[in-house]
């Protein structure tokens, strides 16, 4: 197994080809957009964050989602129209509450695990992507939020992560910007922040420099697999008539939420479902929000809501989580309240020019990565990694170039010595 096809050009498909190229794979990348990172991982709230770990398997959240189902501006919005897709995502989800505790701390310690790849590759690599290796304060307006909080910390722990909880006074002694009345909080100095589209397109051409074939503006249009050898079939964006169809040893499948699709024509069962985030990119135009605006990367429990500050002149908040379907959609009633955070807690900080967006998360019901083999002896998995993409990307390629590793061995059979 030598030349293997990656679907998708987001965050796990690059560092998985970069992961893959690294180890003297030959490696063919497939993506639908002109660059790499055009998706989920264009613009999103640019934490690498192993406290952000928690799964959202438990009650309290099943509870919130069906009080905010009705409220536009809610941090989560299910869209109430049924189908089959949601409903077996739902149920799925549901059964997996009881692995709430054991998910968490396996997320959080991925995450660490994580964290000494992507930068030993960032540095490798040389790649700029507005990094603050800073810390991440999570910000709790009330006593129920931080005493679940306290839980939550047990089970990060747990992972083998270190956050520590600050009283009010310490909050503004670490980000000396936030305003605003808060119960407590907890800092994560091990944290940091980015610019995920920076990273993924640095990541990108040092791969390229390395030997992997990037089929950009490139629309897999069918792949199929006999075991032994896997042939895709893409047409070009551009001119839909000039098709290619292209056999490989292997395939890995990184294709967010369309890996579900995917899957299915390999015989698989991948029930990603797309789950909707916003963000808005605030540009600091004057020197005055250039001051007001935070420098430590910040996650607002109430409100579901992190920022991180992106170089000297822009601060990027995204947050929210809306069940819809495959709905693109920027809406205004869902942007508004990532403003008028900016507003509350960083109130000198102009929000005159404010570039808003939404991707679609690719999550597993049991928010846990679908990373792995599948049904026939060529085909592979990184995908699903919903909130986390960026965090757990760069042990996921590692994992999955260690997989393929053990079944080229595997299919090679054992080494036969012959003493004479």
């Amino acid at each position: 197994m030598n030349h293997i096809a990656i679907i998708g050009g987001g965050i796990t498909g690059v560092t998985t080809a970069y992961a893959l190229v690294r180890r003297g794979y030959t490696v063919t990348l497939f993506d639908r957009n002109r660059y790499a990172a055009m998706e989920t991982s264009f613009a999103n709230g640019g934490q690498l964050s192993a406290s952000n770990a928690e799964v959202w398997n438990h009650w309290p959240m099943v509870f919130k989602g069906m009080k905010w189902m009705f409220h536009s501006d809610a941090p989560l919005l299910v869209n109430p129209k049924p189908s089959w897709h949601k409903l077996s995502w739902f149920l799925e989800f549901v059964a997996a509450i009881p692995q709430y505790g054991r998910n968490t701390t396996e997320t959080a310690r991925m995450a660490i695990e994580a964290r000494e790849y992507l930068f030993s590759w960032a540095e490798r690599e040389n790649i700029d992507f507005d990094v603050k290796r800073k810390g991440i304060l999570h910000i709790y307006r009330n006593r129920a939020g931080y005493r679940h909080a306290e839980k939550v910390s047990r089970l990060l722990a747990d992972g083998g992560l270190e956050r520590r909880p600050v009283t009010p006074e310490e909050m503004r002694a670490i980000e000396p910007t936030l305003a605003g009345e808060y119960y407590g909080g907890f800092f994560t100095e091990s944290d940091s922040s980015g610019d995920i589209h920076k990273f993924t397109q640095g990541l990108a051409r040092a791969a390229h420099e390395q030997g992997v074939q990037f089929r950009y503006n490139h629309t897999v249009e069918s792949v199929k697999t006999d075991g032994r050898q896997v042939t895709i079939a893409a047409c070009d964006n551009d001119t839909p008539e000039d098709r290619v169809t292209l056999d490989f040893d292997g395939v890995v499948v990184c294709a967010g939420t369309g890996s579900r699709d995917v899957a299915s024509q390999l015989g698989d069962r991948v029930n990603v479902y797309p789950v909707k985030g916003y963000s808005i990119t605030v540009d600091l135009e004057d020197e005055v929000s250039k001051q007001a605006a935070p420098e430590v990367s910040l996650l607002d429990d109430e409100t579901k809501l992190v920022c991180a500050r992106l170089g000297e002149d822009r601060l990027r908040v995204a947050g929210t989580a809306e069940f819809n379907g495959f709905n693109r959609d920027i809406r205004a009633d869902r942007i508004t309240p990532l403003v008028e955070w900016v507003k509350q807690c960083f109130p000198d900080v102009k929000t005159r020019q404010v570039v808003p967006w939404a991707g679609l998360r690719p999550m597993m019901p049991n928010m846990m990565p679908r990373v792995g083999a599948g049904r026939a002896p060529n085909v592979f998995y990184n995908t699903g990694h919903g909130h986390l993409g960026w965090t757990l990307s760069a042990l996921t390629a590692d994992s999955i170039a260690a997989i393929i590793d053990d079944a080229a061995t595997e299919k090679q059979g054992p080494t036969t010595v012959n003493n004479g």
